[in-house]
């Protein structure tokens, strides 16, 4: 073998390695932003103008100061994946580590999600709670199956129960959920109302199915003043609706029946289920509809895999959260998958719209 071949085959095997490691490592990402969430970091950087320096971010966080030097570690991770930048350098406050001068963080795109409104903090910090991410530790056993029943989810072969169980049952579970949900809600629904404001113009009424405590409902009302919104959901999640708004609020069971509507809203419900549970649902939509000529339709919220920009960063983002909604038995689909049960459910038409980043608007019409 010549001295070059050994090389690269020496250089490939340790391209190889690096690429496990990367991958061995990436749990180290979220940890480090559960971190960031858990210390408020990008709230401290706000504090400060948008630019706080390690001592700076440190004291606010009433860090123990022995563990400085770690902060500085953790921060070069957020920096090196982007959920905080260096700015540069500027002098050394009161607080400083002796150095005339000290890194400055700033925020980045990301992280100014993560301060002021719409915040999406209160989502993250539920995907990364221990009760989300434990479950994936069993995932192999899980897949294997052996003595579980079939239809067991991964989430309740970890605990027991069903999420939405976990969190009626378990208050600080509960209120981590609701929080959660809200903070999407609020985020997505805001680009929404201005990204696909023709899907709602010209809808007299809607009916938010499974829309829990009503807020994409809500932001739908206060866009569009003539569409009389509802939101049906089970009867103890309506008991707790807010009071003084425009949206009703109606207790039911979207497997049994829907309430009739111009135009039925389904925000991240169907990714939660297989197809013959679906199908039955999109079954109730279109009996609660008028004809299309009338202006009866279905609008649904969730995720299209393939589609939008084709880069890697957008695809990958899309298979991982639909490997992450397994644990539910719930599935992203690609557009196969939606015209299937779309079909399938009797509707005649539907069109894709995807300008919400990793996930789409879907009208669908009878």
């Amino acid at each position: 073998m010549a001295l070059n071949d050994s090389t690269t085959n020496d250089q490939a095997l340790l391209d190889a390695q690096r690429e496990l490691w990367h991958h061995t490592f990436g749990y180290m990402k979220s940890m480090a932003l559960k971190a960031a969430l858990d210390l408020r970091i990008a709230d401290a950087i706000h504090h400060h103008g948008g630019a706080a320096t390690l001592p700076q971010i440190a004291t606010r966080v009433a860090l123990e100061p022995s563990k400085v030097p770690c902060l500085q570690r953790l921060m070069r991770v957020l920096t090196v994946t982007g959920v905080f930048t260096v700015l540069g350098h500027q002098p050394a406050d009161d607080n400083g580590d002796g150095d005339e001068h000290v890194a400055a963080y700033g925020l980045t795109p990301a992280s100014r999600l993560l301060v002021g409104s719409p915040s999406v903090s209160p989502f993250l910090a539920l995907m990364l709670d221990t009760s989300f991410v434990s479950p994936f530790f069993g995932l192999g056993t899980w897949l294997q199956q052996g003595k579980l029943p079939p239809d067991q989810s991964l989430f309740e072969m970890a605990h027991g129960k069903k999420p939405w169980d976990l969190a009626t049952r378990d208050p600080a579970f509960g209120s981590l959920f609701n929080e959660g949900m809200a903070a999407d809600s609020g985020f997505i629904m805001d680009i929404v109302v201005r990204e696909c404001a023709d899907v709602f113009r010209g809808v007299g009424s809607l009916v938010d199915v499974a829309g829990g405590l009503g807020g994409a409902a809500q932001a739908i009302s206060k866009a569009f003043p003539d569409v009389k919104c509802s939101v049906l959901d089970l009867p103890h999640i309506v008991a707790d609706a807010p009071a003084g708004t425009d949206v009703k609020y109606i207790a039911g069971d979207m497997f049994q029946s829907i309430r009739a509507g111009n135009a039925i809203f389904l925000k991240w419900v169907l990714h939660d289920w297989g197809d013959a549970e679906c199908v039955k649902i999109l079954k109730n939509c279109r009996k609660a509809i008028p004809p299309r000529e009338e202006g009866g339709k279905v609008i649904i919220l969730d995720m299209v895999v393939g589609a939008g920009p084709p880069d890697l960063k957008h695809r990958e983002t899309q298979v991982l959260f639909d490997l992450f909604i397994m644990f539910v038995n719930g599935i992203e689909r690609n557009e196969q998958g939606w015209k299937k049960i779309i079909f399938d459910a009797g509707f005649s038409d539907y069109k894709i719209i995807p300008v919400l980043g990793v996930r789409s608007i879907i009208e669908v019409y009878p």
